[in-house]
């Protein structure tokens, strides 16, 4: 079991930074030779990043077991995500052009991103009897108190 920080806690990032939600749908559950290479092209794309910091990533978080599934990532920039997706020499762009060569027109799995560009300072945390988790995990814990102790304290309202 992971280590609690049994206090309450909040992430601090400098500088803008980026929230990537990415996952994928299942459609066709019996048709395993479709989505199965999909699924497992993530961890290597995970590992690739998480041995290469100079990329961009500063973490991610898998949600569970789900359909669709949902993994939360965070990058220092939008321009680190972009090039990581266009770059042919990284483990992204094989895996998207053979999505779109072999499954996107017969619907067997459905892929979705969202992208949020989050300006310094226009976010908040909290974490209370938490493992290190979420931005915390990207960027670093400092104690929610003092100015951090409220939502809008650690918004700087």
């Amino acid at each position: 079991m992971a280590t609690l920080i049994r206090q309450r806690m909040c992430a601090e990032i400098e500088g803008d930074f980026v929230v990537f939600l990415i996952g994928m749908r299942v459609n066709n559950w019996w048709k395993i030779n479709k989505w199965w290479p999909i699924a497992m092209a993530m961890p290597r794309m995970i590992k690739e990043l998480e041995s290469h910091k100079e990329l961009g990533f500063l973490g991610g978080i898998p949600t569970g077991f789900s359909n669709p599934t949902v993994l939360i990532q965070y990058w220092r920039s939008f321009d680190h995500l972009d090039k990581f997706a266009r770059d042919p020499d990284s483990t992204h762009f094989p895996a998207w052009k053979k999505f779109y060569e072999l499954v996107r027109k017969h619907g067997e799995v459905g892929i979705w991103h969202e992208t949020y560009l989050v300006k310094a300072g226009n976010y908040e945390t909290i974490y209370n009897n938490m493992p290190v988790f979420g931005l915390g995990k990207a960027s670093k814990l400092i104690p929610a108190s003092g100015k951090h102790e409220t939502a809008r304290g650690r918004l700087g309202k």
